[in-house]
Order: structure tokens, then sequence, then C-alpha cells
């Protein structure tokens, strides 16, 4: 067996009235991910972390923000993709861990939520995939509610044959 670890990373600025979608789940909050798509940050890390540890093109090469057909797109869609792209390598996600650095929406509530709507989109046993909220504690450009960031690590194996 053959295992490779991938590391993933977004960040976006929360806005007032738009929808709050983070790890494919919507959250009750009045400010949401700003992006050409839906702004879905976990979804974005995890997808990153994923084509990273398989050695695929990174996200933004795959679904550019210059090209209109990504605007506002599904990031539960575009992870599909990727999951394509990884298992079609012969890749398949073994451990998945997420944390989520904001002061806007409170993550515990959804934390089950993401956890299941992640594994579901990665074909993944659900005990393989761990979400955290962490709060910034009032420090640094995120502070206030500003935003969010994600930072995913993966772990895929390839069983040889």
């Amino acid at each position: 067996m053959t295992l490779r670890i991938g590391l993933g990373f977004d960040l976006h600025r929360l806005v007032q009235g738009r929808p709050c979608t983070l790890g494919g789940v919507q959250l009750d909050h009045p400010a949401g991910p700003e992006g050409h798509s839906d702004g879905d940050a976990v979804l974005h890390a995890v997808a990153d972390a994923l084509l990273g540890a398989a050695g695929l093109d990174d996200l933004g090469s795959l679904f550019p923000d210059s090209e209109a057909r990504w605007k506002d797109a599904d990031s539960a869609e575009l992870l599909g993709e990727v999951q394509n792209r990884v298992q079609a390598a012969g890749w398949r996600v073994t451990s998945l861990d997420i944390v989520i650095a904001t002061e806007g929406p409170r993550i515990a509530p959804a934390r089950a939520a993401m956890r299941a709507r992640i594994a579901e989109l990665l074909d993944a046993d659900p005990d393989a995939v761990n979400v955290k909220g962490k709060s910034l504690e009032g420090l640094g450009a995120l502070a206030g509610g500003a935003g969010v960031a994600v930072q995913a690590v993966c772990l895929l194996s390839q069983h040889a044959d």
C-alpha cells in the first residue's frame, strides 16, 4: 500500500447577505463567504488537500475564477469532480482533518452535519473525517467575523494490485 499526505488551505471574506455555506452545509449566519463560486472555503481546502496528495493540479487551475462557467458554482459539485479525478488516479481517502478558523458562524453546531456531508462527497467513512472550529481570539485580519480560514490535511491510500 502507498500513502500520501496533502495539505489544503483556503480563505474567504464574510459578507452580509450572502448565504453561509461551509463544509457543504448551510449555516444560520447573516454573512457568508464571498467568492467566485459559492465560496465554501472548507470544501476548497479539502479539494486542494486531495489534489496535492494525488499529485494533481490545484483547484484554481482546474476551476479558474477567470471562467464565467464557474461563477456561483456549487463547491460540492467541484469537490465531486476532484474526487472523481483522485479516484481515477487510484487514490482513496483514508483520513481527513479540517480546522476552520473564524469568529463568524459557530462551527460546533454544524460539525456532525459537515463531517457527514464531506464523507458522503468523498465516498469515505464518516469516522475518517474530522472537523474542528477554532476562535481567532479577537486577533488578526479575520477578527470580528471578517472572514473564515480553513486548513485541511488528508491521507490518501493506494493499494497495489
